[in-house]
């Protein structure tokens, strides 16, 4: 038990981009899409939690809705993402989803930005 304790301790207090390299590495090598898991460990306070809830550093990219150019908005998400169409067409099927957590500010705006040039509609968290 002391080594999960151990370890959950070490998951708590990891970084952002830390959060993001272990994501990539349990996707690319194992094959697990923890976006889920990536946004809770991001989210959990560490020290001087106080601090980080004054100057938000991390964004959520949403796609709330499609609009009328749904094929233009698969295909940007696919590029965005790094998914494949089939997936893409998914996630802009199954809107309101998330595409990207985790962001700098001024990536998540020209993300919306690119986003809603292709006619979505997007909501930054």
């Amino acid at each position: 038990m002391a080594d999960l304790k151990q370890l959950a301790e070490q998951l708590v207090n990891l970084t952002v981009k830390e959060v993001k390299e272990l994501a990539d590495i349990l996707k690319d090598e194992y094959g697990i899409e923890p976006a889920a898991a990536a946004v809770a460990v991001a989210a959990a306070p560490a020290e001087g939690g106080a601090a980080a809830a004054e100057e938000k550093t991390s964004f959520d990219v949403i796609l709330k809705e499609a609009g009328g150019q749904k094929l233009a908005v698969v295909k940007l998400v696919k590029d965005l993402a790094g998914l494949g169409l089939k997936e893409a067409k998914d996630l802009v099927d199954g809107a309101p989803k998330e595409i990207k957590a985790g962001v700098s500010k001024d990536e998540a705006e020209a993300l919306k930005k690119q986003l809603e040039e292709a006619g979505a509609v997007v909501e930054i968290k």
